[in-house]
């Protein structure tokens, strides 16, 4: 068995010393889409607690858990408990279950919900909490583990960000390590994302008489023809290259199919390096959207590399692979805010994330557990 219940007791138990598929397997199996989590935290609190060297805390259904040997470099590896909605549709496999549970081939393979987002990485990190004293050995490093909450939603419920809100002090390191998807290849740092509304207005008229009205979606297409004529920038920092892209992504306007529409809006995303700021972001929208009215409506900062850090360096050094850019955002933005260098690095293909055909390969995340034990004892 994956896991079990206690008698008398309601809480799953998770079996840490498994093979860390079979880890990935059960944690798969419970149902943890955003809002839905606090099963799953009870099952990780439980089962880190029941591992003398560490100290855990909880907030919410986040969870922290550090080692506190003393020693000079502290390492973050940090993941979210939470998946997107459940699959519901036809996969490349063929009728894909309305379920979070995991489905493990004769392939080794593991499909089903957050097989790659990312319950995976989640494994490799209890897996490796409940293996960091064998053998009377004690790692090179102190650890923090941290699972959170709320990462698929908006970022005012991010479990992580109430972490560091609530209990910022547990969070202090070196270098952090975000067990995303990365097809086992370190990711450094992520692209920044804003979005922004460019609004056109008209005069409604019957369509009948056009002429007596002004067409607000007519004159959003300077705004489209700029952005199609736009050539993003493929930008340098700390040695990798982040692509940039900006885009339309939603328009709307119109009332009836026999008015002349008076307003209209065009939704715009840019993914931006980590060379710029948000502000500095908005400057490039709004320079190419002179005239036009501009509205910034969210905006996330990027994340440097930080490869040049010591404790970047080698586990660089030691995963041997090339690291490649993140183009994605993702939470190693947070812990550049509070000033460490943070990576991506986990099993998994990004491309596969949230899709009804989502899949991870057994050996991925035993390679990850592999790299990630080695390095942490050297």
């Amino acid at each position: 068995m994956t896991a079990e219940t206690s008698p008398g007791s309601s809480l799953l138990a998770l079996d840490l010393r498994q093979d860390v598929a079979l880890l990935t397997a059960a944690i798969m199996d419970i149902n943890s889409v955003s809002g839905n989590e606090t099963e799953l935290a009870d099952a990780v609190e439980t089962a880190l607690r029941n591992i003398p060297e560490l100290h855990v805390v909880r907030d919410g259904d986040s969870i922290v858990a550090r080692t506190e040997l003393g020693l000079p470099e502290r390492v973050i590896l940090a993941g979210h408990l939470d998946t997107v909605p459940l699959p519901m549709t036809e996969g490349a496999r063929g009728t894909v279950p309305s379920t979070w549970e995991s489905r493990v081939p004769g392939e080794g393979i593991l499909y089903g919900r957050g097989a790659t987002d990312m319950k995976g990485g989640v494994a490799v990190q209890l897996a490796l909490a409940a293996t960091l004293f064998d053998g009377g050995a004690a790692p090179k490093r102190d650890v923090t583990f941290v699972f959170y909450d709320h990462e698929e939603v908006e970022a005012v419920k991010s479990g992580l960000g109430r972490l560091v809100r609530n209990h910022g002090h547990l969070l202090h390191g070196d270098f952090a390590i975000l067990l995303e998807p990365t097809d086992g290849t370190v990711e450094g740092g992520c692209n920044g994302t804003s979005r922004f509304e460019v609004t056109t207005v008209g005069e409604a008229a019957h369509s009948a008489r056009a002429w007596m009205g002004s067409n607000a979606i007519h004159a959003a297409a300077p705004v489209l023809a700029r952005l199609a004529a736009y050539e993003p920038r493929t930008v340098t920092v700390d040695g990798l290259e982040y692509r940039e892209s900006l885009n339309a992504v939603k328009i709307n306007g119109g009332t009836a199919g026999n008015v002349i529409p008076d307003r209209c809006v065009v939704e715009i995303n840019y993914r931006f390096a980590p060379d710029k700021t948000p502000d500095q972001a908005e400057t490039v929208v709004r320079e190419l959207l002179d005239g036009f009215d501009v509205v910034r409506t969210d905006a996330a900062a990027g994340a440097r590399p930080g490869l040049q850090h010591p404790a970047a360096a080698s586990f660089v050094a030691a995963v041997g692979a090339e690291p490649k850019p993140k183009y994605g955002w993702t939470d190693v933005a947070r812990f550049s805010e509070l000033g460490i260098p943070a990576v991506n690095f986990g099993p998994g293909d990004a491309l596969l994330a949230h899709k009804d055909n989502e899949h991870v390969h057994a050996d991925a995340v035993r390679r990850c557990l592999r790299a990630l034990k080695e390095w942490l004892a050297a």
